[in-house]
């Protein structure tokens, strides 16, 4: 018996990496986080992974109370996410992914870091569009939640080791697996566009479902 969705799992793990953008993280967590010693950046990097995934957990599981509540379907917010999704990823590949900065007196590990730039509406809309297909079956609950770990690992391991990661790809294989994820995640929010209109047709009697 499975217990684990692999294809869904992969599926996930695909999705959020593009979004999230461990790499893309890089550059801005550096220059947030440039005044402070080596104990403190790690520190931030766990804080900031703590706080990202505290954000697209808790929208994960009470995600489909919000929406119940206000009336909003499920292809609604399909579509409102494929938007997001297509402007976050002409933002990367337009290279204005550094262009959120720290307000002053704000620690940076809780914005921008932790929220919105890993825990942003982007994962927040994609992680409750996987609960909502995951249909109450754990084998895709599980991959679900595999998924996520290996996100915050990625999204810590990243930053912690921005200095040695950035040195090895240079600043061009940063920007270019930057554009990588914007392409792909370009790709992701025009299909979620698709199936979105695709529903809604659906829904209306328009084409048989």
């Amino acid at each position: 018996m499975n217990v684990v969705d692999a294809r869904f799992l992969l599926e996930v793990l695909v999705t959020l990496f593009v979004i999230v953008d461990p790499p893309g993280t890089i550059p801005i967590f550096m220059a947030l986080t440039s005044t402070m010693t080596a104990k403190q950046r790690s520190r931030a990097a766990l804080v900031a992974t703590g706080v990202g995934m505290l954000v697209i957990v808790g929208f994960a599981v009470f995600g489909q109370f919000i929406l119940a509540y206000m009336h909003i379907s499920l292809p609604a917010l399909q579509f409102a996410g494929g938007l997001l999704l297509l402007l976050i990823a002409l933002q990367l590949l337009a290279g204005q992914e550094d262009e959120m900065a720290a307000s002053e007196g704000v620690n940076v590990a809780l914005v921008p870091l932790g929220t919105p730039l890993l825990g942003g509406p982007g994962a927040i809309v994609a992680v409750m569009l996987f609960v909502q297909r995951a249909d109450g079956e754990i084998t895709r609950f599980s991959a679900i939640a595999l998924a996520l770990v290996a996100i915050a690992a990625m999204m810590y391991l990243f930053m912690r080791f921005s200095v040695v990661i950035a040195r090895v790809l240079g600043k061009g294989g940063v920007t270019l697996v930057t554009r990588i994820a914007g392409v792909l995640l370009a790709a992701i929010s025009v299909q979620m566009l698709f199936d979105a209109v695709r529903s809604f047709l659906t829904d209306w009697g328009v084409i048989p479902a």
